[in-house]
């Protein structure tokens, strides 16, 4: 087997309006598409980082809450590359998010950082 890429990840949400804010609005990721299926009662929003379908963002009525914090068994963060972490960091605490202080990769010496989405699933900010 040959694996290209990542294709999306699938992250499910506790307030769809709160979270499709959160990525569109906060973090700017761009809408490929937005679906809301009746028969599940929920919506499937496609989203992008510049040209590259990275997410797609999922609610569904009473899903359970993550186990455990902040090492649940399954998905441990996302994460995205940026070009300053620091200056990021500035924009979402403008925006009222909380970020975790700026710490270095002890492997690769790059800065990167922490912060969460409106469900709590941590976001990780990597100096490109």
């Amino acid at each position: 087997m040959h694996l290209n890429r990542v294709h999306h990840v699938a992250i499910i949400c506790s307030d769809y309006v709160a979270s499709r804010h959160f990525y569109v609005e906060v973090l700017g990721l761009h809408v490929i598409s937005e679906t809301f299926r009746e028969a599940r009662g929920s919506y499937k929003l496609d989203l992008a980082v510049n040209d590259t379908y990275v997410v797609e963002l999922f609610s569904f009525p009473n899903p359970p809450p993550r186990p455990t914090q902040p090492e649940a068994c399954g998905l441990r963060h996302l994460a995205f590359e940026v070009d300053n972490v620091l200056e990021a960091k500035r924009e979402l605490e403008s925006a009222g998010i909380a970020v975790e202080p700026v710490r270095v990769d002890e492997t690769t010496g790059k800065s990167f950082t922490f912060f969460r989405d409106p469900d709590q699933l941590p976001i990780e900010l990597y100096q490109s």
